[in-house]
């Protein structure tokens, strides 16, 4: 058992767990959490390129744990491939009234309705622009919850963000500002990234764009988001973000706030999105697979099911940082094992049909296996 998991976390779980997350900021940004000799050591068959940027390695900290840009260069010293920080909206805003966020003790799994609480976009970008700027930094941009043009606020932000960004994120699938997923559907989505796309060619030329999409779609919306991804040429998207449903199996006290849910109960959901998304682009367009990886094995899953990169945040609630080490070698032995050279030549392989890749591996019959399952 790891210090964090023997020494912080029974503590942790006595305190407020909003408290608890500005003391873990508190902690990095003043240098006070250990970290492996070998966090950042490299491992050639991690290396990847994705929409045109080098990663170290494809596992990433996901939006939501750097909201306000504070600690950046602090978590990449653990040993993550990249970082995003977000989502951020034009002006400040305080977020929903606390509590606001709930730890899901007995699934290993979190809900939260923050609301988009950040210190807006030009006190963000003023802290990026003294940061030292090293590793993969990605900007998760949203709207603030009151505005009446969603486009114009996307556009601000890229405007005062992408300067300073690896890539950007179009984030339209948070739950908890009213109206944001309702811009997945297919025609405002279409003007909404056009206008976004144009944003960029004029502020921030060259930078990658991602949309961050909902777990919680129909066929019809998957069909609709891949065709407007495709036929506006977005570099990249994400999948996906929290879920408003409760699977069935929850067993903690505060399984039925409101919100979106995150940690384990999202992996099987998301990780289906993830592949539906990869089959209906063709494989064409790069995807971050996020929801419930705790573990090398759920990475491995969701690059076998068609992504690039990977990203986690709620499993470092219950198993801290330590756990970035951990994925990276459990994946690089996983890689290593059923013959793929570099994590590149395993993403999609549960598809051969989409990715021209062999399956040598019993757990890319499984992924695929696990997917068309839920069709059922």
């Amino acid at each position: 058992m790891g210090w964090y998991k023997s020494l912080v976390l029974p503590i942790v779980r006595w305190i407020d767990a909003e408290t608890a997350h500005g003391l873990a900021i508190w902690a990095l940004k003043n240098n006070l959490v250990p970290r492996a000799d070998d966090a950042t050591d490299a491992t050639p068959s991690l290396e990847c390129e994705v929409f045109g940027r080098k990663f170290a390695n494809p596992v990433g900290l996901a939006a939501g744990f750097d909201k306000n840009g504070e600690v950046p260069n602090a978590a990449l010293s653990h040993g993550f491939g990249f970082v995003e920080i977000g989502s951020v909206t034009p002006l400040p805003q305080p977020g929903n009234p606390k509590p606001r966020l709930f730890r899901l003790y007995s699934d290993r799994a979190v809900i939260n309705r923050m609301g988009f609480n950040n210190d807006g976009a030009e006190v963000v970008a003023a802290r990026l622009r003294k940061r030292a700027r090293r590793g993969i930094l990605g900007a998760n941009l949203g709207k603030n919850k009151y505005s009446e043009d969603a486009a114009d606020d996307y556009v601000k932000g890229v405007e005062a963000l992408g300067p300073y960004a690896d890539y950007l994120v179009v984030n339209v699938s948070s739950p908890n500002t009213p109206g944001l997923r309702a811009l997945q559907g297919r025609a405002p989505l279409e003007k909404l990234l056009k206008a976004v796309l144009k944003a960029r060619d004029s502020f921030a030329k060259g930078v990658p764009v991602l949309l961050k999409v909902a777990p919680d779609l129909t066929d019809e919306d998957k069909s609709d988001i891949a065709a407007v991804v495709l036929k506006v040429k977005v570099d990249g998207m994400i999948v996906s973000n929290t879920t408003i449903d409760r699977p069935v199996g929850l067993n903690s006290y505060d399984q039925d706030e409101k919100g979106g849910l995150s940690g384990p109960p999202l992996m099987e959901p998301s990780t289906k999105v993830l592949a539906d998304f990869y089959r209906l682009t063709e494989g064409k367009v790069p995807l971050v697979g996020v929801g419930g990886i705790a573990s090398g094995k759920d990475a491995y899953e969701k690059i076998l099911s068609g992504a690039s990169l990977v990203q986690l945040y709620s499993s470092l609630v219950y198993h801290g940082l330590e756990l970035v080490t951990e994925i990276k070698e459990d994946l690089e032995r996983r890689l290593r094992k059923d013959g793929f050279a570099n994590v590149a030549d395993a993403v999609g392989a549960a598809f051969p049909e989409i990715s021209g890749k062999n399956i040598p591996v019993d757990e890319a019959r499984a992924a695929k296996d696990a997917v068309e399952a839920k069709k059922d």
